[in-house]
């Protein structure tokens, strides 16, 4: 196969920061996406339903011309979110989840929750009126070894979760363990997943391996082989628990490249490239449209989108950097050739 048409795809989770950086980034994803969850981690978060709403006109300011793009918009959840926090985002036709950080799990995820039998409540009111949870699934106890912390959140935080709140909708972004994987695969409708084209063609090595390479860093990190294999065998399975989100997240070159470098991957400029990469590796670019068009849209109540895009194998190579004024940001894959293209 040369040559690939499916109905227009969406992210399921994505930053795009705001300011500077917003208008270096977002046409990126624009061309590639109808619709998108936006991540709420700004600095200040976003935790209220005035500040979901001010963002996403910020966001729709700066679309390029002629652009139908639509940013999904959610809210940071904190130790002072409240049930009445829960039925305004119900209420509202332009925020769609709430987002659980652990505080201290990753980029600006301070204002994330410490204790989350605390939020039990908040819990119970979102199962009640059938809005998400977003979770970024991992432990933050230093005591913990940084390649374990997915599986031990599992066990220890979000199956007494979902056994507590049975019906609550719940997405585990970015997983990236076989561990993972058989968790969402095994439970109950309401429990899905996300997974990124960086999760799904490297492992650890990427980063590591001969020189450590900073723009494959990102939280949660790139895990062993056999971790990608289960990951690429969810995403190319069919199953409508597994969908598209790209975790994109940019970060200015110099604070990617620096003695503590920021986690992750500003991977939006090449996407598509990427998961076509992915899913013709194994023989399973059928699979892509379901997982990148249908499933997600399916699992948050919303319409599939009716254009098209198409993808076809002509190489192209991925800019070195986007710029904004002074200050560069650098994309996964930068200068390197790519074998799929968006037309």
């Amino acid at each position: 196969m040369d040559k690939l048409t499916i109905v227009r795809p969406d992210d399921w989770h994505l930053h795009v920061r705001t300011g500077a950086v917003l208008h270096a980034v977002i046409a990126a994803t624009a061309q590639q996406f109808a619709r998108a969850i936006i991540m709420p981690n700004l600095k200040p978060p976003v935790t209220s339903v005035e500040q979901a709403l001010s963002y996403r006109e910020e966001i729709l300011s700066v679309l390029p011309a002629g652009s139908d793009f639509q940013p999904l918009m959610t809210l940071y959840l904190t130790g002072l979110t409240s049930v009445n926090d829960v039925k305004q985002v119900a209420a509202s036709e332009h925020i769609h989840a709430f987002k659980l950080y652990p505080a201290g799990a990753t980029t600006n995820s301070d204002s994330g929750v410490s204790n989350i039998e605390a939020a039990y409540p908040v819990f119970e009111a979102m199962e009640k009126h059938d809005v998400p949870l977003l979770v970024h699934g991992e432990v933050t106890d230093e005591k913990y070894d940084i390649f374990d912390r997915e599986k031990i959140f599992i066990d220890s935080q979000l199956q007494a979760i979902v056994n507590r709140f049975p019906n609550l909708r719940i997405v585990m972004e970015h997983v990236t363990t076989e561990e993972a994987v058989q968790f969402v695969a095994s439970a109950a409708d309401k429990i899905a997943a996300t997974i990124t084209p960086q999760h799904l063609l490297y492992n650890r090595n990427a980063m590591l391996a001969g020189g450590i390479r900073p723009h494959f860093y990102c939280l949660p990190i790139l895990k062993r082989e056999q971790h990608r294999q289960a990951l690429v065998a969810a995403a190319t399975s069919g199953s409508p628990k597994f969908f598209l989100g790209t975790d994109s997240a940019p970060h200015l070159t110099h604070l990617k490249e620096h003695s503590c470098g920021c986690a992750g991957c500003f991977n939006a400029p090449a996407a598509l490239s990427l998961y076509a990469e992915a899913f013709d590796q194994v023989g399973k670019l059928d699979k892509l449209e379901g997982f990148a068009s249908f499933f997600g849209a399916d699992f948050y109540g919303l319409p599939r989108n009716q254009g098209h895009v198409t993808l076809a194998k002509t190489d192209w190579q991925v800019p070195e950097v986007f710029h904004l004024a002074n200050e560069t940001i650098t994309p996964l894959r930068a200068g390197e050739t790519l074998h799929w293209q968006l037309l």
